[in-house]
C-alpha cells in the first residue's frame, strides 16, 4: 500500500522538492486572495461594483507581471526573478492593509499582483530545467500539490484568523510567509547551468508565442476556463455568505476541501493517465466538462449539499485541466523563449482575472446568481469545443 502512494513521487530533483516546499509555506499564507471579496464588502463596505473593480485591478497587475517574470526570466534567469518577486511581495502586503481610500486600493492591488506574479512564469521554466521529460507533468503536479495544500490550510487558517483576531491579520500572515518562501530558494536553491537551454537554442528556431497560431487557440481556451474557474475564488463566496448563510470560517473550511481533494488525489491521478498515454489536449477537455458541471449543480437549489458538489466537479475538473494544460504549455514552449511561452500561458488567467471577477459580480449584480451560473456553464462549453477542434487538428 504505502510502496503504491509513494511510486508516483519517484525519480523527482531535489531541487523540484525544495520548490514544492517554498510554494506550500507561500500559499499556506495566501490568506488574502481567497477572502479579498469578503474584506471589501464586509470590513471596508465597499459596494459589488467597486470590489469587482478592484479585482480588476488584480487581474491588469496579474497581467503586467507574468509579462515583465516571462522577459526577466529569459534576460536574467528565473532565479533572480523567483526571489526578487517574493521579497517585493511579502513588502507589499505589509504595507497594503493601511490603505482604505478606493483609488489608492486600486493601484495598491495592482502593484500587488505586480510583483507577486513576475514568480508564476518563472516557476515553469525553473520547473523545465529541473526536471525531465518523462517526469515533467508529474513535477508540475507535486508544485501544484504544494500549493493546493498551503490552499487547503490557508483559507482554513484565514477563517479563523478573521473570527478571532481581525481581517487585517492575513496581511501580516501573508507578508511573512512570502519572506520565507524567498529565504528558501536563496539557502537551497540556485539557477542551473544553461547548457540544457542553449542546447535548445541551437537546435530550434526563435518562434514567438503570439505568432503560433494553434498555441494562440489553445492560449484563448484557458481564457475562458480561467474566466470561469476565478469565480470559485470572488463571486461564489459571496454566493455562499448571502444565500446559504455561511460564516467566513465554513466558507474557508469548503474552499479547503479542493485543496486537500487535490493533495490526497491528483499525483495518483495524473500518474495513471500519464501510463495511459491519453494526448494532453483530451485531460483538459474532461476536466472543463467537470468545470461546466460544477456551476449546473449550483442552480439545483441554495442547499449547501449541492454547493459541496460542485466544489467536488471543480476539483476533479482541475486535476485533470490544470497539470495538463502546464504540460501542453511547456512542450509548445521548445518552439522558442521559455519565458514569453510561459508567461503568455500565465496571462491567459491574468486576463481571466481582469474579466472573470468583474463581469461576474456585475452580471450576478443585474441579473442575479442563477443566471450568472448558467452564463459560466455556456462559457465552459465553449472551451470544450474549442479545445476538441484543435485536439482534432494535432491528432
Amino acid at each position: 500500500m504505502l510502496k503504491t502512494i509513494i511510486k508516483p513521487y519517484e525519480g523527482l530533483s531535489r531541487e523540484v522538492w525544495f520548490m514544492a516546499l517554498t510554494m506550500l509555506i507561500n500559499r499556506a499564507g495566501a490568506m488574502v486572495v481567497p477572502f479579498l471579496s469578503l474584506y471589501l464588502t464586509n470590513f471596508l463596505e465597499f459596494s459589488l461594483e467597486q470590489v469587482g473593480w478592484i479585482m480588476s485591478c488584480y487581474g491588469f497587475g496579474s497581467v503586467a507581471g507574468v509579462f515583465i517574470g516571462g522577459k526577466l526570466a529569459d534576460k536574467i534567469g528565473y532565479y533572480k526573478v523567483m526571489y526578487s518577486s517574493l521579497f517585493g511581495t511579502g513588502l507589499v502586503f505589509f504595507s497594503i492593509q493601511f490603505i482604505t481610500d478606493f483609488y489608492s486600493l486600486c493601484l495598491g492591488i495592482f502593484a500587488l499582483t505586480i510583483f507577486a506574479d513576475a514568480f508564476r512564469p518563472a516557476v515553469w521554466v525553473a520547473l523545465d530545467d529541473y526536471s525531465e521529460d518523462h517526469n515533467r507533468t508529474r513535477s508540475v503536479t507535486l508544485i501544484r500539490l504544494a500549493i493546493n495544500l498551503g490552499f487547503s490550510m490557508g483559507p482554513a487558517l484565514g477563517g479563523l484568523l478573521i473570527t478571532y483576531i481581525s481581517y487585517r491579520s492575513l496581511f501580516w500572515v501573508d507578508g511573512i510567509t512570502c519572506l520565507i518562501a524567498g529565504m528558501i530558494i536563496l539557502r537551497f536553491l540556485s539557477q542551473k547551468s544553461q547548457v540544457k537551454n542553449q542546447n535548445k537554442e541551437t537546435a530550434l528556431p526563435k518562434l514567438s508565442p503570439y505568432k503560433d497560431r494553434r498555441y494562440l487557440i489553445f492560449w484563448f481556451a484557458m481564457f475562458l476556463i480561467g474566466f470561469t474557474f476565478m469565480q470559485y475564488f470572488s463571486t461564489i463566496p459571496l454566493y455562499y455568505s448571502q444565500r446559504l448563510g455561511l460564516t467566513e470560517d465554513k466558507i474557508g473550511l469548503m474552499l479547503a476541501m479542493n485543496g486537500m481533494l487535490i493533495f490526497l488525489l491528483e499525483m495518483p491521478i495524473v500518474h495513471s493517465l500519464e501510463k495511459g498515454k491519453l494526448q494532453n489536449l483530451k485531460i483538459v477537455i474532461g476536466g472543463s466538462f467537470l468545470l461546466l458541471l460544477s456551476f449546473l449543480v449550483l442552480n439545483a437549489g441554495p442547499w449547501i449539499g449541492l454547493a459541496v458538489m460542485g466544489i467536488i466537479f471543480m476539483t476533479f475538473g482541475e486535476m485533470l485541466g490544470f497539470p495538463f494544460s502546464n504540460s501542453y504549455a511547456l512542450d509548445r514552449s521548445k518552439l522558442g523563449n521559455q519565458g514569453s511561452y510561459m508567461a503568455l500561458y500565465s496571462m491567459s488567467f491574468s486576463f481571466a482575472h481582469i474579466l472573470g471577477p468583474n463581469l461576474g459580480m456585475q452580471f450576478s449584480a443585474r441579473y442575479g446568481y442563477e443566471a450568472t451560473w448558467y452564463l459560466m456553464a455556456g462559457i465552459c462549453l465553449l472551451a470544450c469545443l474549442i479545445l476538441l477542434g484543435l485536439q482534432r487538428k494535432e491528432s
